[in-house]
């Protein structure tokens, strides 16, 4: 009995020293992994508040809550140091006749009538800011651009239309770098989803720098008193999007802005908002180029009627100017731009000059009767260029638009739908003859 005692003692004291070694075997092995933890760390780089980085100099932190805001989702992170915004767009339009603005004998009449429901615009758009608040980035995708039927499916590809870096440390002064808009006239820096009407006016395609990849100094003085002023000046290629420069000239641009009551106009059209208090701007703005282009459009370097874009990367020297005159207050919104522009044809020894102008008025007719919707807007365009004629340059032929349009705003410019009717009329200077067309749009511009 006392044997069997001793040896049941015996199994029990094993086991428990076993528990005591394993125990101790574990505790040894933590506190290597703890140890060898606290080396890691140690060798990471710290702030002087020990807030710890990983091995690429980025904090280890959280984003916070996303939310959808008036630029899309939004994502930020805790520090407030980077964020993003993305939104993609829609714009889906119907227009009879199908086609663009007319602009020589043919299109008002040997072009086919056509209806034709169009994707205009369908992107994808992507912004923030990051390392500093004031550091900010801007890309864009045109996503689908439309084309006719019988181009190359080319044409249709996608293609990064903006791409920026904004640094502004003081109102003052800051700088942007890329491709964009240039910051020239109020009517193309406009966004297309921020316009009164359906599509811009006929004096865009002609007097327009439209996107070019250089560079940019820019500033506000004076914030808020009687001499509020903006100023923009650059230098580019000049040959527009996505393209190198043809020669050593570089295009120069430059912008001065009044906002007379010191308030500032963003780059849109109607008052949707209803601005309480009057904001009233004038500007006037300069670009000149030598190249190979005669205009510009988001499809890059391009030429006008009657020209051709030229394998001599100088032969066409250009000079133009804009004077602007922008207007909003409680619903009421006015706009308006005179443009000068003259193309040097340095090959054959001609000089072409060409002049344009629109004033658009709209108004939200809530604002004095509340039995109408607060949501419609109805606006008024008219435009004219005199242009060379496009079957003789030495010639100067006149084209003019009418345009009345109805907006109703669902959710602001983020969700709207437009239509609008314009008739439109050519002089042509080399046949004598008057021309003129009907033309219906409606469109639905959305974004998510």
């Amino acid at each position: 009995m006392q044997r069997k005692l001793f040896l049941v003692g015996l199994i029990f004291s094993l086991m428990l020293f076993g528990g005591v070694l394993e125990a101790f075997a574990m505790s040894e092995q933590e506190l290597r992994i703890r140890a060898l933890e606290e080396k890691i760390e140690a060798l990471l780089p710290k702030t002087s508040t020990g807030k710890t980085f990983d091995a690429h100099g980025v904090k280890k932190q959280g984003i916070k809550k996303p939310y959808f805001g008036k630029k899309g989702f939004h994502f930020e992170s805790e520090d407030g140091l980077f964020s993003t915004n993305l939104q993609f767009r829609a714009q889906m339009r119907f227009s009879n006749p199908g086609d663009g603005d007319p602009l020589e004998p043919a299109d008002f009449t040997t072009d086919p009538e056509t209806s034709n429901f169009e994707l205009r615009r369908v992107r994808m758009k992507v912004g923030g800011h990051g390392y500093k608040p004031w550091i900010k980035y801007y890309f864009e995708i045109d996503l689908q651009p439309s084309r006719t039927f019988s181009s190359s499916s080319a044409n249709a590809s996608a293609r990064i239309i903006d791409w920026r870096i904004d640094v502004q440390p003081w109102e003052e002064f800051g700088f942007r770098v890329g491709q964009w808009k240039i910051n020239y006239n109020r009517e193309r820096v406009d966004s297309s989803g921020r316009q009164q009407f359906v599509e811009r006016s006929i004096v865009n395609s002609i007097f327009t720098i439209d996107r070019q990849v250089g560079a940019m100094i820019k500033g506000r003085l004076n914030k808020g008193t009687n001499f509020d002023m903006r100023y923009y000046a650059g230098l580019f290629n000049g040959e527009g999007r996505a393209s190198d420069n043809a020669n050593d000239q570089m295009m120069k641009m430059a912008r001065i802005q009044w906002n007379v009551l010191g308030r500032d106009l963003k780059w849109r059209q109607s008052d949707v908002k209803r601005h309480k208090k009057p904001a009233l701007q004038i500007a006037g703005g300069w670009a000149a180029n030598k190249g190979p282009c005669t205009r510009w459009s988001s499809s890059g370097c391009g030429s006008l009627k009657g020209f051709s874009v030229a394998s001599n990367g100088t032969k066409f020297d250009i000079e133009q100017y804009v004077a602007e005159v922008a207007y909003k207050y409680q619903g009421l919104s006015l706009q308006s731009e005179y443009h000068w522009k003259e193309i040097e044809d340095t090959e054959a020894k001609q000089t072409h000059d060409l002049k344009g102008s629109y004033a658009q008025v709209g108004y939200f007719f809530n604002e004095l009767n509340q039995a109408i919707p607060e949501e419609l807007e109805l606006a008024f365009r008219y435009a004219f260029v005199d242009e060379p004629d496009s079957n003789t340059t030495t010639l100067t032929s006149n084209r003019e638009e009418y345009t009345v349009a109805a907006n109703y705003f669902f959710a602001g410019h983020n969700n709207k739908v437009t239509v609008d009717y314009s008739y439109l009329t050519l002089d042509d200077a080399s046949d004598g003859r008057s021309y003129n067309d009907n033309r219906v749009r409606v469109q639905w511009d959305i974004s998510f």
